[in-house]
């Protein structure tokens, strides 16, 4: 039986996959904390004392238009540190194109456990990390022209990944969509709708993944 660990940055993210996991002791939740750098130190801190075989970060997200809606799923092929980098007159250079480590975030784990979500409402693809949340058109236009294959966008994915990556542990992030990356409306937002998705999906992972 693998034992899992899942890691969202606040406590109703959590309570929402508890919902969906049920008290099964082989899987586990914690609390990483608000955007990469908490996320990043307090995954390492956990797994210095803690070594599963699988280690999930779970939790809401903002969607891009046209290629994810509110209350879809996300499993991330890639997670992404979208604004580590330089500016340049030429527009953004990324962590590793200036030689200074790495911004992305491979798993294979998407693809496999893909089959047991309905197709209609679940992608596989790059997900984004960003320290500072988008909140204009112009924020959206440039992460879209960035990262023309990218789903959504969240503040903690990256920093687990390099944790975990680090530790040499199997890594997944799973998002819910609660609301369109873009100007910040807090009005439009769809926390409940996406918070229940989040426990379906979780309901599925735990199945996909026995």
């Amino acid at each position: 039986m693998k034992n899992i660990l899942i890691l969202t940055a606040v406590e109703k993210e959590r309570k929402a996959v508890q919902d969906g996991i049920g008290t099964d002791p082989s899987w586990q939740t914690a609390l990483c904390g608000f955007g990469p750098v908490e996320a990043a130190v307090r995954t390492a801190v956990l797994l210095g004392t803690n070594k599963p075989d699988i280690v999930i970060n779970a939790g809401v997200a903002g969607g891009f238009a046209g290629r994810s809606s509110i209350g879809d799923t996300v499993l991330g092929s890639e997670s992404i540190l979208a604004d580590l980098g330089a500016e340049s007159p030429d527009g953004f250079i990324n962590a590793e194109d200036l030689g200074f480590g790495k911004n992305t975030w491979h798993t294979n784990i998407a693809e496999s456990v893909l089959p047991a979500f309905p197709a209609e409402t679940t992608h596989v693809g790059q997900i984004l990390t960003v320290s500072t949340a988008t909140g204009t058109d112009s924020g959206e236009r440039n992460l879209r022209i960035r990262y023309p294959e990218a789903f959504a966008e969240a503040m903690e994915g990256a920093g687990v990944a390099s944790a975990a990556d680090a530790a040499g542990i199997p890594y997944l992030e799973l998002r819910t969509i609660s609301n369109k990356v873009g100007p910040r409306d807090l009005g439009g937002w769809e926390l409940s709708r996406a918070l229940t998705a989040l426990t379906d999906s979780l309901r599925l992972l735990k199945e996909a993944l026995k």
